[in-house]
């Protein structure tokens, strides 16, 4: 089982004891505004991510990590890998991602998790870049995409939505750990 552990958390594997906080906080409109076209999702929809998340680590090697508090053992959101469905100017590249709970903004969680997840791309897993995309408008994923080191390689539309998307890499050669 893969397993991250940082200062504050601990990145892994889904359980099934993960569904009911997961959807509680797919349930919140304010954490899910900025992922996919805004609506939160109910507890068979978060269960049918858990699942695709379970098989993207079976398929590729890689994913998306729960993520949980190392003092307590709370989950406090999601923060992983994934190959992007669009737009096409990502389609086939591994995306990394994050999702926490509300109560959990502002303390650097996502930063932490996304540090240690970048890392387990360009070093553990031997990826050569990771990508990430971010609706224009979410300035705290922009903070956190600047703390990973990621530069702007553009813009795109959102193929769903239409959104303004801002899209950013990082390969290897920049990658400082």
């Amino acid at each position: 089982m893969t397993e991250i552990r940082t200062p504050r958390l601990i990145l892994r594997r889904w359980t099934d004891d993960d569904l009911v906080p997961l959807s509680e906080i797919h349930a919140d409109p304010e954490v899910m505004r900025w992922i996919g076209d805004g609506s939160v999702l109910d507890l068979d929809e978060t269960a049918e991510a858990i699942e695709r998340w379970e098989e993207e680590w079976d398929d590729e090697g890689f994913g998306v990590f729960a993520v949980e508090l190392l003092a307590s053992g709370e989950l406090i959101g999601a923060v992983g890998l994934t190959v992007p469905e669009g737009p096409a100017e990502v389609e086939h590249a591994v995306g990394i991602c994050w999702r926490l709970g509300r109560p959990f903004w502002g303390q650097g969680y996502a930063s932490e998790a996304a540090h240690a997840t970048l890392e387990f791309a360009l070093q553990d897993r031997g990826l050569d870049r990771v990508v990430a995309v971010n609706r224009s408008g979410n300035e705290e994923s922009e903070n956190v995409i600047r703390k990973l080191g990621m530069k702007q390689d553009g813009n795109a539309s959102d193929p769903d939505s239409g959104a303004l998307l801002s899209l950013h890499s990082i390969d290897l050669t920049e990658y400082e750990a």
